[in-house]
């Protein structure tokens, strides 16, 4: 197949350090790529992904963060790029509503973030000419009326992601700053544990620096160490010579692809039993999940996992290798004409592994 991908204009493929679905379209090119497809992915200029790029594209636009003019611009660019391709994977919101898309393409789409009121609006659209991918099943079912073609969970490239021992005696946490992520109280879960905590923020936009300054900083103390935003390297290393990483998230999230970073590490997750963490987490055998309070009375079990069980767990279920396989299974369904590109009303999904 010849694969077109399309991602925003405002972190590059891969990111540097932040950049979620940008992480996971990276590693679905090199997929793609090493099974023999051939890759057109039009994402910023300055994107380092080892696949072809589509030419003319801008450099990343991190100023024009969330604008609609910035991605408008992007995504006309992108599809002018992409005419001679036999499908095309739009990871943008107002890609696959784009009126000059190539003739008798299919186009598939995925849900990354919340499937609240206004984005059920536009992925109901959506579907009437392509295809929807769900990142969980919990994120679909917040919209259940919107024609959700498949649910693919993310995967990841284990190759660079060593196990750590978990020796370093401390909690840790990753994620933005952002009252959602439930850094407050991975704070007080960690001093009720009596452990030290490893803190690794995303603190760029103005709320997230704002929300730092106002609530995080007066909280901070002797029991935690602020290390700031990390690379990939950094990252894995911190998170795998940890107990336990701390995921008392206070929202739905679709998918917390950080949880699977942790397990890849060997570091078993104590979270909230919310959003999509319970199709991630086995509670018992690769973390804890229940509610916030519950969670410092988790911590000393969590340590006690076995770190071999939590790694064979994305290996198992959240490869990189199942998360392209199942999205190739899905293009040429749709390239065979196996699968109307959009599904009916009612359908009922079809939930990969």
């Amino acid at each position: 197949m010849r694969i077109g991908l399309v991602t925003g204009p405002w972190i590059p493929v891969p990111p540097a350090t932040y950049g979620g679905t940008e992480r996971v379209v990276d590693t679905l090119a090199r997929g793609f790529a090493a099974a023999g497809h051939e890759v057109l992915l039009a994402a910023p200029a300055d994107s380092t992904c080892p696949v072809q790029l589509v030419p003319g594209m801008r450099p990343t636009d991190y100023g024009g963060l969330g604008t609609t003019i910035s991605e408008l611009s992007h995504v006309v660019r992108a599809y002018e790029g992409l005419q001679d391709v036999d499908i095309i994977h739009d990871h943008t919101l107002a890609g696959p509503l784009y009126l000059h898309r190539p003739p008798g393409v299919p186009v598939a789409t995925t849900i990354h973030g919340p499937l609240h009121d206004q984005a059920a609006d536009i992925y109901r659209a959506v579907a009437r000419k392509g295809a929807v991918i769900a990142i969980s099943r919990d994120q679909a079912s917040h919209a259940p009326d919107v024609p959700v073609t498949r649910v693919i969970h993310h995967g990841m490239d284990l190759s660079a992601v060593p196990v750590g021992t978990g020796s370093g005696g401390y909690l840790c946490f990753v994620g933005r700053s952002s009252p959602d992520k439930g850094l407050v109280e991975a704070i007080t879960i960690a001093r009720q544990a009596g452990l030290h905590l490893k803190i690794a923020v995303k603190m760029r936009e103005p709320d997230e620096v704002r929300y730092f300054r106002d609530v995080i900083e007066p909280m901070l103390g002797p029991n935690e160490d602020f290390v700031g935003e990390v690379d990939d390297a950094t990252k894995y290393r911190l998170v795998g010579e940890a107990l336990a990483f701390l995921n008392p998230i206070q929202w739905s999230e679709p998918f917390g692809l950080v949880m699977i970073e942790a397990l890849a590490t060997g570091t078993p997750v104590v979270g909230t039993y919310i959003g999509s963490a319970p199709e991630i987490v086995k509670h018992g055998r690769t973390g804890f999940l229940g509610q916030t309070e519950e969670l410092a009375g988790f911590v000393p079990a969590a340590a006690a996992l076995d770190r071999a069980e939590c790694r064979k767990a994305v290996v198992g279920r959240f490869s990189a290798e199942r998360m392209v396989a199942e999205h190739l299974e899905l293009y040429s369904d749709l390239i065979e004409g196996r699968l109307p590109p959009g599904v009916p009303h009612g359908t009922r999904l079809h939930q990969n592994r």
